[in-house]
C-alpha cells in the first residue's frame, strides 16, 4: 500500500492512507496523508473474544466517516481488509482491490489455494483434484453468506458471487505474471507486478571472504524459535559461501558456535543487499520472495504457515528456486537445497529474467494507471 500511494502522489494525486499508528512516519514522509485505523483483534481471543466478521462490521462503521469526510474518488483496500471498501460503498464511493501477493481464488481442477500443492501436470492430476471442488466450493458459499450477513446488517445488498470481498471493477493482483499459474483471468483484475517498498536499514557489513553471498531472511512473523536460522547456519558452515542472516531476534539469546563464514545482524536493506546474493533462504512471505527475485536472486523457500505454501510452490512451479517442506527443514536438507540453486544455472537464469522484467517494469506507475482509466471510463459511463 505505501507503495502503491508513494506511485499515486508522484502523479499528482491526493493519497490519505489508513493504517495503523506505526505507519504513520512513513506515510507522511512519502507525501500522504495518514488517517489511523481502526486497532483492534480480528480473531477470538481470551481476553477479546471478537469474531472475524464482527472486527469488519465494526471497522466499517469507524471508517465510514473518514472516507465521508473526505470524500474521495476511489477507495482501494488491501484483499484483508474489507471495512474501507463496506464504508465506501455506503458512501457511494468505488472501491478496488490490492492483492500484495499471488492471486487465491482458484479454477476446478487445482489445488485449494496454500495448501502447497503444484498445478497439475496431467489429466489425471486434474481429475483428482476436481474431488475436492465441491469442498472448496462449500467453504467459499459459506464465506460469501457470512460476508452479506455482515453487508446487511449495514444495510448493503447481498452479492451472488463468492470472493465477494474483491472488487469486481477492479481488482490490482501485485506479483509477478511468471508465479501465477495460465488461466483466464476475470475482468477488471490485472497482474500488475511487485509493488515494492522497505523502511529504512543501515548499512552492516557483510562476511568477509570472495565466496557467494547467501542471504537468510526468515519471517518476522513465524518461527519464533529461529528454526530455519538455526539449520541454515549449521548446514552452510562448511560451504564456500559466505552467509549474512537478517532479523535475528534479540529474544532468541545470541547463536552458539557461529561459523566463521557468517555474520548475524538484526535488520538490513533488502534492496540494496539482495542483488549482491546467489541465493536468499526464506520462510516465503510474498514480499521477501518478490524483492528477491526483483533482484534477480533465485530463492530457498522454507514455508512455515499460509500463503507461504502457495507462494512456494509458485517458486517451485517457475524454475526460480528450491522448496523444502517445513517438516524436512534441517541443516542438511538446507545445505542440499542451496547448493542445488548455486549449481543449476537454469536456475539463476530465471530468476534473472524475472530482475529484468522487473526493470522494465514499473508496477507502481501500472497499477496507478489502471486506477486512473478505472476512474475515467466510470466518469464517461
Amino acid at each position: 500500500m505505501l507503495a502503491l500511494g508513494e506511485a499515486l502522489t508522484a502523479r499528482g494525486h491526493d493519497v490519505t492512507l489508513q493504517t495503523w499508528t506505526r505507519w504513520r512516519e512513513p506515510v507522511e514522509a512519502a507525501g500522504m496523508a495518514f488517517a489511523p485505523a481502526p486497532e483492534y483483534p480480528p480473531f477470538p481471543t481470551r481476553e477479546r473474544p471478537l469474531k472475524p466478521y464482527e472486527a469488519v462490521l465494526r471497522a466499517a462503521r469507524d471508517t465510514r466517516p473518514l472516507i465521508a469526510g473526505l470524500r474521495p474518488d476511489a477507495v482501494v483496500a488491501d484483499i484483508l481488509t474489507l471495512a474501507p471498501a463496506l464504508a465506501g460503498e455506503l458512501e457511494g464511493v468505488p472501491a478496488a482491490t490490492l492483492v500484495p501477493h499471488v492471486y487465491p481464488p482458484g479454477v476446478p481442477g487445482m489445488p485449494p489455494f496454500s495448501v502447497g500443492a503444484r498445478r497439475p501436470r496431467t489429466a489425471l492430476g486434474r481429475r483428482a483434484w476436481r474431488l475436492f471442488d465441491p469442498a472448496v466450493q462449500r467453504g467459499l458459499e459459506q464465506g460469501r453468506d457470512e460476508l452479506n450477513a455482515t453487508r446487511a446488517r449495514l444495510g448493503l445488498p447481498a452479492r451472488q458471487r463468492v470472493h465477494n470481498g474483491l472488487s469486481a471493477e477492479l481488482c490490482l493482483v501485485a506479483t509477478f505474471p511468471q508465479l501465477e499459474y495460465p488461466r483466464t483471468w476475470p475482468a477488471g483484475t490485472h497482474v500488475v507486478g511487485p509493488l515494492l517498498w522497505e523502511p529504512g536499514a543501515p548499512d552492516v557489513d557483510e562476511p568477509p571472504g570472495v565466496g557467494p553471498l547467501v542471504l537468510v531472511a526468515p519471517s518476522t512473523s513465524q518461527d519464533p524459535e529461529q528454526r530455519l536460522v538455526r539449520a541454515a547456519l549449521a548446514g552452510l558452515a562448511a560451504l564456500p559461501v559466505r552467509v549474512l542472516v537478517a532479523g535475528w531476534r534479540a529474544d532468541a539469546g545470541s547463536p552458539r558456535d557461529l561459523p566463521t563464514n557468517a555474520r548475524v545482524v538484526s535488520w538490513l536493506s533488502y534492496a540494496r543487499t539482495m542483488p549482491r546474493c546467489a541465493a536468499v533462504v526464506c520462510h516465503g512471505g510474498h514480499g521477501t520472495v518478490a524483492r528477491a527475485l526483483a533482484s534477480g536472486a533465485p530463492v530457498v523457500v522454507c514455508p512455515e504457515a499460509g500463503d507461504m505454501n502457495e507462494v512456494a510452490a509458485r517458486v517451485d512451479w517457475a524454475g526460480v528456486g528450491v522448496r523444502v517442506p517445513r517438516r524436512l527443514v534441517g541443516p542438511r536438507t538446507v545445505r542440499l537445497a542451496v547448493e542445488r540453486v548455486l549449481r543449476d544455472d537454469r536456475i539463476g537464469a530465471r530468476a534473472a529474467g524475472l530482475r529484468d522484467w522487473s526493470t522494465s517494469h514499473d508496477a507502481g506507475a501500472t497499477a496507478a494507471g489502471l486506477i486512473e482509466r478505472w476512474l475515467l471510463s466510470r466518469r464517461r459511463s
